[in-house]
């Protein structure tokens, strides 16, 4: 088998960028695709700020943030990534978008081995890798935010992966990255959301209803459960966009009431009131 050196990471967002900071912060060579230049200086804007903030609290060497970046260059055509051995998709959670991604990578890779991966909180990784052409190289790779500091990894096989591509990620996972994985099996929501967003559904039917502020329902949660952060937090922190398409995608496959999100969390969607990286959720953040 292949080593992985080369690393192509779609998207530069929140999970974008934490994965194309961990995988060159592991020495790895890696292109990050972003939809436009802006979109890319954003990108980068944020992997610095995060290494810099890794630096000045003494988690990497002084000096090793400009060998890290160094190691990460942006562009806006997929075609750069023709020579890469894993390419890790990290575009919004729409199906749509990810289909028609998976279905261009499969036919500009030109490694045979090469690995398709989808940080996907919720699609069928069968339905992506069906659409690639390289079912057996495809799988689901679900780092959790923010990934330079989560050291959980969910790694996520479908019926079509081979064991040799669930054997190499498993290797570049923990012995390149240092992560600590768990297998989950292709199911919407796989091991963490589906415990976690009906928890984090709940407590918004519960703010939605009036039982209580968010502020008292969060310390709640805190207090009374030893959480390190409440669920409406916990909900601006992943983005209620998020949220959302993952509960949709989980009722649509299992049609459980607990899945549902509620009509508050859409309207919020809806309004543009995302969480935090809009700066307005349940909370109000400082750009």
């Amino acid at each position: 088998m292949g080593s992985i050196e080369k690393v192509g990471v779609i998207g530069g967002g929140l999970m974008g960028s934490g994965i194309t900071e961990v995988a060159a912060r592991a020495g790895l060579d890696v292109i990050v695709i972003e939809i436009s230049d802006d979109a890319a200086k954003a990108a980068a804007g944020r992997i610095e700020g995060s290494l810099r903030r890794a630096e000045s609290r003494g988690k990497i060497e002084a000096g090793e943030v400009t060998a890290v970046l160094e190691r990460i260059r942006f562009e806006t055509d997929l075609q750069t990534l023709a020579d890469r051995d894993l390419v890790v998709e990290a575009a919004s959670e729409d199906e749509t978008i990810k289909l028609e991604l998976f279905r261009n990578l499969g036919r500009i890779l030109t490694k045979d081995d090469a690995i398709l991966a989808s940080n996907t909180s919720s699609i069928p990784i069968v339905k992506l890798g069906a659409v690639s052409g390289r079912a057996h190289h495809v799988m689901g790779v679900h780092f959790f935010n923010p990934a330079p500091v989560m050291q959980l990894v969910e790694l996520i096989p479908s019926l079509t992966t081979s064991t040799e591509t669930l054997d190499r990620m498993r290797g570049w996972v923990t012995a390149d990255l240092g992560k600590k994985p768990i297998d989950a099996t292709d199911r919407a929501g796989f091991v963490v959301n589906s415990l976690l967003v009906p928890y984090l559904l709940s407590a918004i039917r519960m703010y939605e209803a009036g039982y209580a502020s968010a502020e008292d329902i969060d310390r709640g949660m805190v207090l009374g459960c030893g959480h390190p952060m409440g669920p409406l937090a916990l909900s601006d922190l992943i983005g209620l966009d998020t949220i959302k398409a993952i509960g949709e995608s989980m009722y649509d496959e299992f049609k459980e009431p607990l899945y549902s999100p509620p009509p508050l969390l859409g309207r919020m969607v809806d309004a543009g009131l995302l969480g935090k990286k809009s700066g307005q959720g349940f909370y109000g953040y400082e750009s």
